[in-house]
């Protein structure tokens, strides 16, 4: 008897064992499956959201560029007409805007390189900026904007010092009234800088000249169009970075 009794507890405690043993194993295989099927889904959200912030990229950048293209267009149209540069004949499209094929297309993707820098370097300094985010702001300093460049192009001055003070005062309000940021006011004076020395080097190989220029190759004011032109392109390049959700803005 206690022979047979030994027997039978110890065949009930395999059985119990290889039970819960079998449990175990399918519990475990059964999280292995929940942990497969979260895990492809997770990666599969992250794929969207990876592809979805790239169109939203790309839209920023091909809104840029077409802003940009177009005021180059304008702007450099009222330059040309006010003989204040010129391009050589052999090269200029006079059919079509009085210039070269190239302007459009060079101060498109520079709209669009500082229009995605500018909430980029916000971003990396973890200093949103929240100053009058609002399309109806930003509209009104592109306005301004083309009218400083309408001034610079219009207006005549007694000498090119108190054309530059003047441009220089009204860029300065424009990013007074407009931007009021850090980050905007150095990268709007880092673009004036490369900018400038740019169009030096241009106008130096002969791509096209300036009528009476007076600070080196080209115009004084130049590095206040620059700096204006900067601070507006990257109040525009934030303002389509926030994917068009309206925000209070704070003065």
């Amino acid at each position: 008897m206690p022979s047979l009794e030994g027997h039978c507890w110890s065949c009930s405690c395999s059985r119990l064992k290889s039970k819960n043993i079998s449990s175990a194993t399918w519990l475990a295989s059964k999280a292995g499956e929940m942990m497969t099927i979260i895990t492809s889904l997770l990666s599969n959200a992250c794929g969207s959201l990876d592809s979805l912030q790239v169109m939203h990229f790309a839209r920023r950048g091909l809104v840029l560029f077409t802003v940009g293209g177009f005021l180059a267009l304008v702007l450099n149209l009222l330059q040309i007409q006010r003989n204040v540069t010129f391009f050589p004949e052999e090269e200029a499209i006079t059919t079509v805007c009085a210039s070269t094929w190239w302007v459009p297309p060079c101060c498109g993707t520079a709209a669009a390189f500082v229009g995605l820098l500018f909430p980029c370097i916000d971003s990396h300094l973890g200093a949103p900026h929240k100053f009058k985010r609002e399309w109806a702001s930003v509209m009104r300093c592109i306005a301004v904007f083309v009218g400083i460049n309408h001034a610079s192009a219009k207006l005549d001055f007694v000498n090119n010092v108190q054309l530059s003070l003047t441009l220089a005062a009204l860029s300065l309000g424009l990013w007074w009234t407009f931007d009021r940021s850090r980050s905007g006011f150095g990268l709007g004076i880092t673009i004036a800088f490369l900018a400038t020395l740019v169009v030096q080097l241009l106008v130096y190989n002969g791509v096209y000249q300036y009528t009476s220029a007076d600070f080196l190759y080209d115009r004084s004011w130049l590095p206040c169009i620059f700096f204006s032109g900067g601070v507006t392109v990257g109040n525009l390049g934030r303002q389509l970075a926030m994917g068009g959700e309206e925000k209070p803005h704070n003065d």
